[in-house]
Order: C-alpha cells, then sequence, then structure tokens
C-alpha cells in the first residue's frame, strides 16, 4: 500500500505534521514557542490509526501548547521519570521511586504513575511492572461488563483472558465460548473496551460479520459505529 511519508492533519483545529520513517513506535511532540505539533510513525502505521492516534491526545495537546517554556514530548513506550503514558484515555506522568519495600504501581492524585521498585532494579524492570499493572487494569474493568451484557444478549462467556494483540482488538473463540481482549485497551477510554466486549459477545451469537452480525451490533449498542469508526476499525462501514 503507498502511503505518503509526510502529511497534515488537523486536531481540534490544532495542525499537526506527520513525517513516516524508520522508528519503531508512534511519536509525538508539541512545540509551544510555535505552537507546531509533530508525529513520527513508522512506515506501515495506516493513516487512520495516527488519526486516532493524535485524537486520543487532543488534551494533551492543548494543555502542552499553552506552556511556553519548554518543548513537551509525549513518547510511548519509554519510562523515564516525567514520561507520558496512558490510562483509560487519560495522560499521566511516569514517577519511578526506587528502594521501596515492594515493587508495585500505584495513580497520584497529582495526574501521575507512581511505580515503586526495590533497590538492584534496573531500568529493564520498568516495562514489564507498567505491563502487569495495565493487565491488573483491565481484568477489574471486564468481568462486570460481561455480568452485565450476558443476560442483555442472552448469551454465556465460559472464559475470558487478555493478551497483546498486534493486529486486533479483540477475538472470540465461539467453540469455547471464551473471548480475548487487547492490553493495549486500557490505555484508551472505557467505551472503547465495552464495544470491543459487546462485539466479541455478539460474535456467540453469530460466528462471521454477517449482515445479521452487524444488525445485533445496532440492537445491542446503537453507538457502537462511532465508536468503531474513532478506535480505528472497519466495521462501521459494513451494512
Amino acid at each position: 500500500m503507498n502511503r505518503k511519508r509526510k502529511f497534515n492533519i488537523s486536531i481540534d483545529g490544532i495542525p499537526v505534521a506527520v513525517t513516516r520513517k524508520k522508528v519503531k513506535h508512534l511519536r509525538i511532540v508539541a512545540y509551544p514557542s510555535s505552537g507546531r505539533v509533530r508525529i513520527s510513525s513508522p512506515m506501515h502505521v495506516p493513516d487512520r490509526e495516527i488519526i486516532n492516534f493524535a485524537s486520543e491526545r487532543s488534551n494533551w495537546i492543548r494543555k502542552h501548547l499553552s506552556n511556553p517554556d519548554t518543548e513537551l514530548v509525549d513518547k510511548e513506550p519509554e519510562f523515564r521519570n516525567g514520561s507520558t503514558h496512558f490510562i483509560w484515555g487519560d495522560p499521566y506522568f511516569l514517577k519511578v521511586e526506587e528502594g521501596a519495600n515492594r515493587t508495585m504501581v500505584r495513580l497520584g492524585e497529582d495526574k501521575s504513575i507512581r511505580m515503586y521498585l526495590k533497590n538492584g532494579y534496573g531500568p529493564e524492570i520498568r516495562e514489564p511492572v507498567m505491563r502487569e499493572w495495565y493487565r491488573r487494569s483491565i481484568k477489574q474493568k471486564i468481568p462486570p461488563l460481561i455480568k452485565k451484557w450476558e443476560p442483555v444478549m442472552n448469551v454465556s462467556v465460559r472464559d475470558w483472558g487478555v493478551k497483546k494483540m498486534k493486529t486486533r482488538w479483540g477475538t472470540c473463540n465461539t467453540q469455547a465460548g471464551r473471548i480475548w481482549l487487547n492490553l493495549e485497551l486500557a490505555k484508551r477510554s472505557p467505551e472503547f473496551l465495552e464495544y470491543i466486549v459487546v462485539h466479541e459477545m455478539t460474535h456467540l451469537l453469530e460466528r462471521p460479520h454477517s449482515r445479521r452480525f452487524y444488525q445485533l451490533m445496532d440492537r445491542f449498542l446503537p453507538g457502537w459505529r462511532e465508536t468503531d469508526k474513532r478506535l480505528g476499525g472497519r466495521h462501521w462501514k459494513r451494512y
């Protein structure tokens, strides 16, 4: 697929310059002194995913463009003090405190993610510690959603799990009655997780993405198409 190396988008009226290059992760930089915002993207990432990446950081963009003194960067994944990370759609800055009695992660009242590490733990431990915190966070949200939707949809989820997926937000094994959710959903707004839960549970009623599948989605979650569009999906275009 031919994708432009350089192009411009607008987020809430703010111009954002996008450049595809040989990088591993999406990276956004705000320049308060000039009011400019730039995104560096891996070559393979589609336009829609880049636009969603920027849209979900609109509050971050507005906040940091109002800071006249520093050039601020949202670079993921990076696990240094002050780096920005998202939980349920909101940006937080990381505070790493070493020498703690036990290793854990907590949200601070100052919009921080506080990571407490035991002595002797190097920087390489920070990413897996954060990943497990995301895993625990999303696992707390999933059971209430399943319990909410099972009687509405008249289905039963026998098992569910969370894992990191590269190309899908969720999957469903209809024979086993099991659904899987992408760990990355913990970084997105809660409505995205609920949409994916309902989407995968609908497969227990209709396995393929057929006309009936989308009719069921329209019945259960009437606003799902806009949510899918915001998540960078393609289902909203069907039927």
